[in-house]
């Protein structure tokens, strides 16, 4: 998920896909939105030759993996997916008729999450550099959320001022474990400052974070805003992975 690009704006509708060949819904609130995944026996991958170590391990993770998996059958975008409907079932963010803006929002999980929830009542607009590929009842936008007029653009897009904004963005890794901290907190505080120009009062804001030190002041800013404000680290965060989400709740305009 990627935070700034170009401009172009996406459709509402249209035939969409779960990767490759998967369905554009997100599978009904029966299947989809319950977050318990099956865990199943370990898949032993056989060397080939030509593949490098650290491909060796990613492609062991990724076919033992259940949130992978499960998320392959229900026709999920991404395992993220998983993520957003446990941060849901915490803190109750997404409602039905809420209006919802998706930063950084390919390929499409979290806005295909939100989608179920909100209902036909409710409007998500999701933005990123990359193309998407549609979702019923979404609106994607091809585009840089920094643009000057981004905000008026997504808010035209929802009907109005916004309930929940989510950010899902990472900053390409340096490999540098206190460098990549402050680039995904940095790009954090920027989803936050647009946050700040579409919410409504009492509005809700999620961004991830890494654990590192700094995210405190993330949350010293956020608390100014908000009258809720946690961390949290969802089941289908790896847990060797220093990745966190931050839940602000309860928006002011101070």
């Amino acid at each position: 998920m990627t935070g700034r690009g170009r401009g172009g704006a996406g459709k509402r509708g249209g035939k969409g896909g779960a990767g490759k060949g998967g369905s554009a819904k997100s599978g009904g609130k029966g299947s989809s939105l319950h977050v318990s995944v099956q865990r199943t026996p370990t898949i032993r991958l056989k060397r080939k030759k030509g593949r490098t170590n650290s491909q060796q391990r990613w492609l062991q993770r990724q076919l033992n993996d259940p949130f992978v998996i499960e998320a392959r059958r229900r026709g999920l975008r991404s395992r993220a997916a998983f993520k957003l409907m446990e941060l849901n079932e915490r803190f109750d963010l997404l409602k039905p008729g809420a209006r919802v803006v998706d930063l950084g929002a390919a390929p499409g999980g979290w806005s295909q999450v939100s989608a179920d929830i909100v209902g036909p009542k409710g409007s998500i607009v999701g933005i990123d550099l990359l193309p998407i590929d549609p979702i019923e009842g979404v609106v994607f936008i091809e585009g840089d959320f920094l643009d000057p007029e981004a905000p008026d653009h997504l808010m035209r897009e929802l009907g109005g001022a916004a309930d929940l904004v989510l950010s899902d963005m990472a900053a390409s890794s340096s490999g540098h474990a206190g460098t990549d901290h402050l680039k995904i907190i940095a790009l954090a505080e920027t989803a936050f400052y647009f946050a700040t120009t579409v919410l409504t009062p009492g509005g809700a804001f999620v961004a991830k974070v890494l654990q590192g030190g700094t995210e405190q002041g993330l949350r010293t800013l956020l608390q100014k805003h908000f009258t809720k404000v946690v961390h949290a680290k969802p089941e289908a965060s790896r847990k060797e992975s220093a990745e966190q989400y931050v839940v602000a709740i309860g928006f002011r305009v101070v």
